[in-house]
């Protein structure tokens, strides 16, 4: 008998990983110029990048 997994990581990883990513982004784009912007907008830019494509995947 095997011991049951826990379904935690597999519901709740995925969402975690784009807020933490949306986490960085945000204090990135608090904290200066030049490399952290181009750190803000990484960590900005694919939550967003992640929101469109599944928004038009799921229509589609």
């Amino acid at each position: 008998m095997r011991p049951c997994q826990s379904s935690f990581w597999k519901v709740f990883g995925i969402p975690l990983g784009i807020g933490l990513l949306s986490a960085v982004g945000l204090f990135a784009a608090l904290l200066g110029d030049g490399l952290w912007d181009a750190l803000s907008w990484v960590g900005l830019g694919i939550p967003a990048v992640i929101g469109t494509w599944a928004l038009f995947r799921r229509r589609g």
